[in-house]
């Protein structure tokens, strides 16, 4: 299959144009004609276009800055009066990733062929649930960039908060990683010449260097049996996960976890917060901004109280009750929706709760980094300097 470039105008006279695969040129002129469309030009895509789909990006995954600056650049056009064609276009053409143009470019052959642009999306991955269905809501009210800058604002604090815990777990986690990769060496490899060397000179091993050359035994003995049952209970987690009742409880018991389980009902409460805010201040039901927020949840726990909380106003029963279960989302949630339900403003309220708990959430970020690191440090501190010290003195056994 190639790849032409063509130009052609509709049964109206409008100028289109776009890309689409053929195995022929001629091939790609039926498939324009059988859409109604007069065919001006068929061409080859050009030798600049082949050539960075065949660079080294290619590889790189579709980041969520990505869709981002996407979404902000079909804004901006769309705001200056570009048409929704000739923006996806422009944005398909402009984007350095090959992935992305490609979803632009399907996005925008299935609107020419008479698809909604939020089903068009729809039918590819890197789309949140939230990002359709502000699209679809912004198809509907004629206000597309509006809900798109939106849709671009919600991802860009999503992928700030990612960053933020990201960050802060970065050097913990390698500077454990180190110490372990050094320790094992020292264990598998040093110890076990060292003992042998000792042995040679009929020299008896330090309490603590012995202590050290038994579990050095002990793991050069059993490190198979320990690699094969990590992996059997990595495959036993797994498909626990993927069983919905034991994906719910563990989800159940990950929020009850004293330091993990604040961070998760605090990005639960901010996902659900900023969600139905962005959702209803859009013009979406609050029955389907419901649904399409619980699509989003990660933990089946707290999904699971969203779902509650929607057959509650499908009930004719109020919001507030079913957010406010015990370790579920965060208690100001179900004050303040109570309060927004009574007042109408509920967007506005919901906005307030999000850029509260953002904040809350930021902080205890900061606050796990903050005990993480030490702790790490000492804990490999001690390991490190057990191994040490065991090592050393061995070799001022030896050298006596």
């Amino acid at each position: 299959m190639a790849t032409f470039a063509y130009a052609a105008r509709d049964r109206t006279g409008r100028a289109l144009q776009g890309s689409l695969e053929a195995p022929t040129p001629a091939a790609a002129a039926d498939d324009l004609r059988n859409r109604g469309w007069v065919v001006v030009q068929i061409r080859p895509e050009t030798v600049q276009a082949s050539r960075s789909e065949s660079g080294g990006v290619r590889w790189l995954p579709i980041r969520s800055s990505d869709i981002e600056v996407s979404l902000r650049q079909l804004a901006v056009m769309l705001r200056s009066g570009l048409t929704l064609l000739n923006a996806l276009q422009t944005v398909a053409q402009q984007s350095p990733r090959p992935g992305v143009r490609r979803i632009w470019t399907d996005v925008s052959r299935r609107i020419q062929e008479g698809s909604g642009m939020g089903e068009a999306m729809g039918m590819h991955p890197q789309f949140s649930a939230l990002v359709v269905q502000l699209v679809r809501v912004g198809e509907q009210t004629g206000h597309l960039e509006e809900v798109l800058v939106r849709a671009a604002s919600g991802l860009e604090q999503r992928r700030k908060l990612q960053s933020q815990l990201i960050s802060a777990l970065a050097y913990p986690g390698i500077v454990l990683v180190a110490a372990i990769g050094v320790t094992m060496f020292m264990m598998v490899s040093v110890i076990p010449k060292l003992q042998q060397f000792l042995g040679a000179m009929g020299r008896q091993l330090p309490p603590m260097t012995q202590l050290l050359v038994d579990i050095s035994t002990v793991v050069n003995a059993y490190w198979l049996h320990g690699a094969a049952t990590v992996v059997v209970m990595a495959g036993a987690i797994a498909a626990m996960r993927s069983w919905p009742p034991s994906r719910f409880w563990m989800d159940r018991q990950l929020v009850r976890v004293p330091v993990i389980g604040m961070l998760n009902r605090l990005a639960g409460t901010v996902l659900v917060s900023r969600g139905l805010s962005t959702l209803l201040r859009s013009g979406v039901t609050l029955l389907e901004s419901l649904r399409t927020v619980e699509r989003l949840m990660t933990n089946r726990y707290l999904a699971n109280r969203v779902a509650q909380a929607r057959d509650a106003v499908m009930q004719g029963g109020a919001l507030a009750s079913p957010l406010a279960a015990e370790r579920a989302f965060m208690p100001m949630l179900a004050g303040m929706v109570a309060v927004g339900e009574s007042a109408g403003t509920l967007d506005e309220v919901l906005e307030e709760v999000a850029r509260f708990y953002e904040e809350e959430l930021q902080r205890a970020i900061a606050r796990l980094a903050a005990l993480v690191e030490p702790a790490i440090i000492l804990a490999v501190g001690g390991v490190v300097g057990f191994v040490y010290i065991a090592f050393f003195m061995a070799l001022f056994a030896a050298a006596g």
